[in-house]
């Protein structure tokens, strides 16, 4: 087989912690592979972080983020510059995971290219093509231009074939969050805490649009009364830089002495963070991947989910924005130990911290194993 040119396109953080991995592991084959990286900028600071806890740089840089940029301006940035890249680098595959604007626009690019598309965490579906918005269409896209599908459960697989995407062309690799999460971990140490040595502590995340508003203010208002209700424990919420999250957070949350904001964390701090926590209350997708291989519950603040194994495995339990499904939860998995027990130890569905293995010999022809079986 013919040396393959690889490229890796990420834009976001997410996408960097999940690409990283299979970056690493082609490079273990020079002689099978040329990958190039190239990074989108749709998030910039975040990205260039997360590449530098890998050791990683781009080989190309279309540096698209602006100011009050729109979902708009992204696409179109990132598909005239993929038309450019593509032109001149001629890839013979093109990698992208996830389903963010950078993703969809990259999928498009190559469409109009006859660039072959790898899809990185492909299947993943709510079923509503507005919630999450604009994940949920931006992932649908790209499983109609992929070439190669690498599902990370069986279940995003079928999701696929569903849909009518071949059999031959879906690949049940497991998530590359693992691969990553296991790598940082075993690399490094935990940072100090803000929570007191040996206290109980719930780590939250909340920052998604579909909940701006109402939903927010729902959020943080029970929050606000758990903790009063039991000042031993403590709330420890890493808050979005976006104003739609920081204003709430600061007029509900603010002045107890038990809820502690930070900045956003980087990665090996989150990981380390969660790790050390006793539940998670979060309405990130990252974490109800990441959570489960630490064995922490997993409270979602959203209604429906498009990595339902987790779910249906018991790692994870939809709360919505919703008060009084929230107050129950927390207050069950406080006090009932046999119900956190029973989250905490389910089995981890997404993955075994080889899927970027699998994605590297599914590229050399030496992956039939791994292709979804109906």
């Amino acid at each position: 087989m013919k040396r393959q040119k690889v490229l890796c396109v990420i834009g976001t953080r997410p996408e960097a912690i999940k690409v990283a991995p299979v970056i690493l592991e082609l490079r273990k084959h020079p002689d099978d592979f040329d990958t190039r990286v190239l990074v989108t900028a749709q998030h910039r600071q975040m990205t260039d972080q997360m590449l530098a806890v890998f050791d990683l740089k781009p080989d190309i840089d279309l540096d698209i983020m602006k100011a009050n940029q729109t979902l708009r301006d992204v696409t179109a940035r990132v598909m005239q510059g993929m038309e450019d890249v593509l032109a001149v680098e001629k890839p013979d595959v093109v990698l992208a995971q996830g389903d963010t604007t950078t993703v969809m626009a990259t999928a498009v690019a190559c469409f109009y290219a006859h660039a072959a598309f790898g899809h990185i965490e492909a299947g993943l579906r709510t079923g509503n093509c507005w919630e999450p918005f604009p994940e949920e269409f931006n992932r649908r896209v790209a499983g109609l231009v992929a070439r190669y599908h690498f599902a990370p459960t069986r279940g995003s697989a079928m999701n696929l074939h569903r849909e009518g995407t071949a059999p031959r062309a879906i690949y049940v690799t497991g998530n590359t969050v693992i691969d990553a999460l296991q790598l940082v971990i075993s690399r490094t140490q935990a940072p100090a805490r803000p929570v007191p040595d040996g206290a109980p502590y719930i780590l939250m995340t909340c920052h998604r649009r579909e909940i701006f508003g109402d939903g927010v203010r729902e959020v943080f208002t029970t929050v606000r009364d758990f903790a009063k209700r039991h000042p031993d424990i403590y709330v420890w919420y890493p808050v979005h830089p976006n104003p739609n999250v920081q204003g709430p957070a600061q007029s509900i949350l603010g002045g107890l002495p038990n809820v502690i904001m930070t900045g956003p964390l980087d990665y090996i701090a989150f990981l380390h963070a969660m790790r050390g926590a006793y539940l998670m209350l979060s309405d990130s997708g990252g974490v109800q991947e990441e959570a489960p291989a630490l064995h922490k519950p997993v409270l979602v603040l959203r209604d429906v989910t498009e990595r339902p194994e987790g779910v249906e495995q018991g790692t994870c339990l939809l709360v919505g924005p919703h008060r009084d499904r929230i107050e129950a939860a927390l207050e069950r998995l406080f006090t009932d130990r046999a119900a956190y027990d029973r989250m905490a130890q389910a089995p981890n569905p997404y993955g075994d911290g080889q899927s970027s293995e699998r994605i590297a010999a599914i590229l050399r022809n030496k992956g039939d194993e791994w292709r979804l079986v109906v």
